[in-house]
């Protein structure tokens, strides 16, 4: 869209707890209820763009499938399609908020920005935290300053990049965080959008279609003190096609877990090492068992990608039927830091390789 900043912002409301109550049917638990209008209607003042409201979803997040997060992106797509739209807003639970974003960021084509938002407080609070938070995000969503910058998360004032940022808070109102990339820009209460310096974008991938067929199984195992191989092995019997290692440190098992991953690998399934680290660069230092060994057992690296977010990319790239070496060229680029400062100053070239 050029030429145009768009007439509206279109909402696209998919459950979380920002639509929850509790559930008298179901001894009070919170459960995703309200569609996108009521969450709407939750504002405690006019919105700053007029808002076009589609409801997608209704269900907490932690119940979506990797097809339901592929349904939301192609819900972006088509809103996105109209000229007359300046941004999209997605009202998504925090749960697994991070890993729609990311996949909605790696198949984003336009200009116009997509910003995911939540609550951690329900519909039904007190005093909750999804209308301010709706309210901020919409002003961002149809801010020209955001335009160009992909996907976003917008949660309590700040504003984050879709790579890279996780939920770090259980309950706490401030419940995400990027820990590479840190805060891409912030939103007051009256709407006044402040944006960083812009960082680069990539070439969006395709978004494959949802729904029946066969969907490539990834699987995540993680390395932790007395692990062996079992569980790895279990998930490549079980079909897995790709799996995503949650190393310790910069991305290290044991002996035991390289074995396993080198039979993996050798059987045809993508291995992808990260890290349960919260920040930093998963880098091939160690031997006897550590990230060098991993790797030599045919491991790939995800840089800066974190577990949750490794998992969208590897399983779109088996989606797309990627080639191994277009898989390793992939993971290199999207968990590439821009920052020297997060490079071992110990570390080798060979060692980042």
């Amino acid at each position: 869209m050029t030429g145009t900043q768009g007439t509206h912002v279109v909402l696209l409301a998919t459950g979380g707890t920002i639509s929850s109550r509790a559930d008298a049917h179901v001894d009070g638990a919170s459960v995703a209820a309200d569609a996108g209008s009521q969450v709407l209607s939750s504002l405690l003042s006019p919105p700053p763009y007029p808002v076009r409201v589609v409801d997608v979803a209704c269900a907490g997040s932690y119940a979506l499938t990797l097809d339901d997060m592929t349904e939301i992106c192609a819900q972006i797509q088509l809103a996105l399609a109209d000229p007359t739209v300046r941004g999209v807003v997605v009202s998504h639970g925090t749960d697994t908020m991070e890993e729609t974003a990311f996949l909605a960021d790696l198949t984003h084509d336009s200009s116009r920005p997509v910003v995911f938002t939540g609550a951690q407080m329900s519909a039904d609070a007190a005093v909750p935290d999804g209308p301010d938070n709706l309210a901020r995000s919409i002003a961002v969503a149809g801010s020209p300053h955001t335009r160009g910058r992909g996907v976003l998360v917008c949660f309590a004032g700040q504003i984050f990049q879709a790579r890279g940022v996780r939920k770090v808070q259980t309950f706490a109102l401030m419940a995400f965080e990027n820990p590479d990339f840190g805060v891409a820009g912030t939103v007051t209460r009256d709407g006044d959008v402040a944006m960083s310096q812009l960082q680069p974008r990539f070439e969006p991938l395709s978004l494959p279609k949802a729904g029946p067929g066969e969907q490539p199984r990834v699987d995540v195992v993680c390395a932790y003190p007395g692990a062996d191989g079992t569980l790895l092995r279990a998930a490549v019997e079980a079909g897995a096609r790709g799996i995503i290692l949650q190393g310790t440190g910069s991305g290290n098992g044991n002996v035991s877990i390289c074995s396993a991953v080198a039979e993996a690998t050798q059987n045809g399934a993508v291995v992808i090492l990260s890290t349960r680290v919260s920040a930093g660069p998963v880098v091939p230092v160690y031997g006897a068992g550590g990230g060098r060994d991993l790797v030599a057992a045919g491991a790939i690296p995800s840089g800066l990608l974190r577990p949750s977010q490794s998992l969208i990319l590897l399983n779109l790239l088996l989606r797309l039927n990627h080639a191994t070496a277009d898989i390793v060229a992939s993971f290199t680029r999207h968990g590439a830091s821009t920052s020297a400062e997060l490079i071992p100053q110990n570390s080798t070239r060979e060692a980042l390789k």
